[in-house]
C-alpha cells in the first residue's frame, strides 16, 4: 500500500513543485494539497493522509500554532518545509520540539531548481515519516540552576586527556540529543557530536541546547580544544573528527565529499575517534534514518570504546542505532532516558 501525503503550502508553486517529486516514487501518493491550515484541517479529517508536508510560514495561522493543535488533537507524522533563514532555522527548531519528524530547507534562490536538486532527501525524509514514531511534545523536570563556573586553564589542561563523548544522530536526534545533554553535569567530559542539519541551523541548534543544558554548547570551529564542561557541535555542510595535539584533544573542521550521503557524517567523527582515542572515548548513537555511524561504531568498540545504542522504543526512526547493533557496535543499549547515566558511568569505569 502507498504511502499518502498531503501537502501544506502556501506557494503553488512549492505545491506543484513538491507534487512532481514525491509521485515519481511509486510507494508515495499525493493525496491533495492545502493553501492555509483551515483547508488542511478539513482535509487531514476527509483524506486520512499518513504524512503531512507542512510550510513554516502559512496564512491565516502560523505553522507552529497550526502543528501544536495538530499534535494535540490528531498526532500525524509532519515533515517541515522551512527557509533557510536565521527566523526559519529558530522556527524550525521550535516544530521539531513540538513533534515534527523531520524538515526540508528549501534554498533562498532559484527555488524551483534548488528544491528538485533535494528530489531524493525530501523522499527519503518522508518515507522515514511514514515509518516514524510520532512524539507529542514534552518537557524534562525541570532541575536546579547551576551556575557554569570557569575552571582554571591548569585544570582544563589536565582533565582534557579524560574520556570524550562521541555523540552521533539524524532523524529525530535534535530531541534525543537535548534530553542527553540536559541530563549530563556541568563538569561532563568533552562532548563531540555530529547531527544530519544543513548550514546555519546547526548554529541555532547549538545556541539553542547552550541555553538549556548545564554544559557549554558551540558550534565548533576548526582546531577547538574538547574540554570538560563543553559539547562541539559540527557545523552543517562540513565534517568534524577529532585529533591529538600533545596531551590534548582537538576537533578538525573541513570539506571533503559526502559519506553515507551525509556531510557532517558520523562516521567520520567515528572514524576519529576509533584512531585517535580508542578506549578514552564513549560512542554514543542515537535516532536516525540510515546507516551512518554504524559501521564506525563497531570499529569504536573494537578499539576499546564504551558504545551506546538508543533502544527502538524510545526512537523515532530505529536506523541508525539497529544498524550499530547488528554489526556488534553497540556495548549497550539502553532507552533515551537512560542513557546520560550510561555515559557517567562509562566515564567513571
Amino acid at each position: 500500500m502507498k504511502t499518502q501525503v498531503l501537502i501544506i503550502d502556501d506557494s503553488a508553486l512549492m505545491r506543484e513543485i513538491l507534487t512532481e517529486i514525491l509521485s515519481r516514487d511509486p510507494s508515495l501518493e499525493v493525496v491533495g494539497t492545502a493553501t492555509d491550515p483551515y483547508i488542511a484541517r478539513e482535509k487531514i479529517m476527509r483524506l486520512s493522509p499518513d504524512v503531512v508536508t507542512l510550510d513554516v510560514e502559512m496564512p491565516r495561522m502560523d505553522g507552529l500554532t497550526f502543528l501544536e493543535k495538530l499534535m494535540r488533537a490528531h498526532p500525524l507524522p509532519v515533515v517541515m518545509v522551512s527557509s533557510l533563514t536565521e527566523r526559519g532555522c529558530e522556527t524550525t527548531l521550535r516544530a521539531l520540539e513540538l513533534g515534527a519528524t523531520d524538515f526540508v530547507a528549501k534554498p533562498k534562490l532559484n527555488v524551483q531548481t534548488g528544491t528538485m536538486q533535494l528530489a531524493q532527501e525530501i523522499v527519503d525524509k518522508v518515507k522515514a515519516a511514514a515509518r516514524a514514531k510520532v512524539r507529542v511534545s514534552r518537557r524534562l523536570p525541570a532541575l536546579p540552576p547551576e551556575p557554569r563556573i570557569a575552571q582554571p586553564l591548569a585544570a582544563l589542561s589536565f582533565r582534557a586527556t579524560h574520556k570524550v563523548v562521541a555523540i552521533g544522530a539524524s532523524t529525530g536526534g535534535t530531541e534525543a540529543i537535548r534530553e542527553v545533554l540536559m541530563r549530563l553535569p556541568a563538569d561532563a567530559p568533552g562532548i563531540v557530536m555530529v547531527q544530519h542539519m544543513p548550514e546555519k541551523f546547526t548554529a541555532s541548534f547549538a545556541e539553542r541546547l547552550n541555553s538549556l543544558s548545564k554544559v557549554n554548547v558551540s558550534e565548533a570551529r576548526d582546531g577547538d580544544r574538547i574540554l570538560p564542561g563543553h559539547a562541539l557541535l559540527a557545523p552543517g555542510n562540513f565534517h568534524m573528527e577529532v585529533v591529538r595535539s600533545g596531551v590534548e584533544s582537538r576537533v578538525r573542521v573541513f570539506q571533503t565529499d559526502h559519506v553515507n550521503r551525509h556531510r557532517p557524517s558520523v562516521d567520520v567523527l567515528f572514524a576519529s575517534c576509533a584512531r585517535h582515542l580508542g578506549a578514552n572515548v564513549v560512542g554514543v548513537i542515537l535516532t536516525g534514518m540510515g546507516a551512518d555511524g554504524a559501521k564506525e561504531m563497531a570499529a569504536m568498540r573494537q578499539a576499546g570504546a564504551h558504545t551506546i545504542a538508543q533502544d527502538e522504543e524510545s526512537c523515532v526512526v530505529f536506523g541508525m542505532p539497529k544498524e550499530a547493533i547488528e554489526m556488534g557496535g553497540a556495548a549497550e543499549i539502553l532507552p533515551l532516558d537512560r542513557i546520560s547515566a550510561g555515559i557517567l558511568r562509562a566515564i567513571k569505569a
